[in-house]
């Protein structure tokens, strides 16, 4: 089952957790307090770079004549769409800039380029989302719905068709989130009056008119001639796009050690509980400074979950500190490379289609979903210790959740090793 006593889970005291948000917070308070001129350059230069991008995409495509050409314009405009969905969109809709009070880049007011409408999205992912991370029963990312990613979810007929949705899901993914808040089959069932839901329909089949419009309709319509040939790169551009959005988010929330979560973990849940929750929760992969940009900075997941009103650009920075934190409380930072972390989410999408009778570990020891049992009764005399030795962090050396899992994992490791 999922952890339901994340304290005991990460083997620190209430004291501990205490202190730990309590300098989660004031790092927040130092981060916001150093906003300024270098953040707003940051936005401006990359809203102008990728206006740029698209414009010399749309020109390319605009006239092509060979298939150079049409590689060109197609590679452009998917580089701006990336960086317009990615890293300004994402960002923008999450808050990051409204201490700037710029209309134009405020999170009311912004609308990015896919078929979600910004409201749908900022309702399911903003609120319920991070709100409610990776607690199974209320946090809807998990799985999307259509997949299962954790053992606390019963198995069912229709879950040996999930390695095929999630290949589905990547080449959509811009329509999977524009219908993850509509919740269609509620509407069909007749669980959800329809005269509650055509606001919200009516907004969408909006969206959805004028992203087919531009990309298919206007914008092949100025290329005379090669219309088609325009067509098919805003297409292909949409679709990489898609793809590149979905294995970045997948790779912070579906790899090994993403733990999952009780509806019960929430009560009494306190503001380091739940800093805690998302650090537990989230999963990080390494990356360049190209790479963190054209993923929006979510490489670093486990800080944007901690803070997701920061500026991006801050990311970096807070995750060296973060790392200190997790050392300091011998918490794991959970990353590995971009290939590591989306096999791990692969591997888990494969796994759990099939029924648990062909599984081999337990739901309390399982690579994709663990709870404070994983450990017997280690974990609450851990945790007990730690309550007893609670105001001595920087005296002691800790053994807690980090060791605990090494010191669980070296038996397989030994056992593999003398095969």
């Amino acid at each position: 089952m999922a952890i339901t006593d994340i304290n005991t889970y990460a083997h620190l005291s209430d004291a501990d957790v205490a202190e730990l948000g309590a300098k989660l917070d004031d790092m927040r308070r130092r981060i916001e307090s150093d906003r300024g001129e270098r953040d707003a350059r940051y936005l401006r230069r990359t809203i102008a770079a990728q206006r740029i991008v698209e414009a010399a995409g749309r020109l390319v495509l605009w006239n092509n004549k060979s298939r150079t050409e049409w590689i060109v314009g197609t590679a452009l405009l998917s580089a701006a769409k990336i960086i317009e969905n990615m890293e300004l969109g994402h960002n923008v809709m999450h808050g990051q800039w409204d201490w700037m009070n710029d209309p134009e880049v405020h999170s009311t007011s912004w609308e990015w380029d896919m078929v979600c409408a910004s409201p749908h999205w900022k309702h399911s992912h903003n609120y319920i989302h991070h709100k409610y991370t990776n607690v199974y029963g209320m946090d809807e990312d998990l799985g999307y719905e259509v997949m299962r990613v954790t053992r606390d979810e019963p198995w069912q007929p229709k879950h040996l068709g999930g390695p095929f949705i999630n290949v589905f899901l990547a080449a959509t993914f811009e329509w999977g989130i524009a219908l993850h808040d509509l919740h269609l089959s509620d509407v069909v069932s007749g669980k959800r009056p329809w005269v509650e839901a055509k606001p919200q329909l009516t907004q969408f089949a909006a969206k959805v008119g004028r992203q087919l419009a531009k990309d298919y309709v206007l914008f092949p319509a100025l290329s005379g001639r090669r219309a088609r040939r325009t067509a098919s790169a805003n297409l292909t551009a949409n679709l990489v796009r898609n793809l590149w959005a979905y294995v970045v988010i997948f790779c912070g929330h579906f790899p090994d050690g993403a733990e999952k979560f009780t509806v019960e973990s929430l009560d009494g849940e306190t503001q380091g509980q739940w800093y805690l929750r998302q650090m537990l929760g989230t999963a990080n992969f390494r990356a360049g400074r190209a790479m963190a940009f054209m993923s929006g900075n979510l490489c670093y997941q486990i800080e944007h979950h901690l803070f997701p009103d920061l500026p991006s650009n801050r990311y970096a920075e807070m995750g060296v500190e973060i790392r200190e934190l997790c050392d300091t409380y011998d918490l794991p930072y959970t990353t590995g490379s971009l290939a590591g972390q989306y096999w791990q989410s692969l591997r888990t999408i494969w796994k759990l289609s099939v029924p648990d009778r062909f599984l081999t570990a337990t739901s309390d020891n399982a690579p994709e979903t663990a709870s404070e049992r994983r450990f017997g009764a280690r974990a609450g005399v851990a945790r007990r210790v730690a309550e007893l030795g609670s105001g001595d962090v920087g005296t002691t050396v800790r053994r807690g959740l980090k060791t605990a899992i090494d010191e669980a994992r070296r038996p397989r490791r030994m056992a593999a090793a003398t095969q």
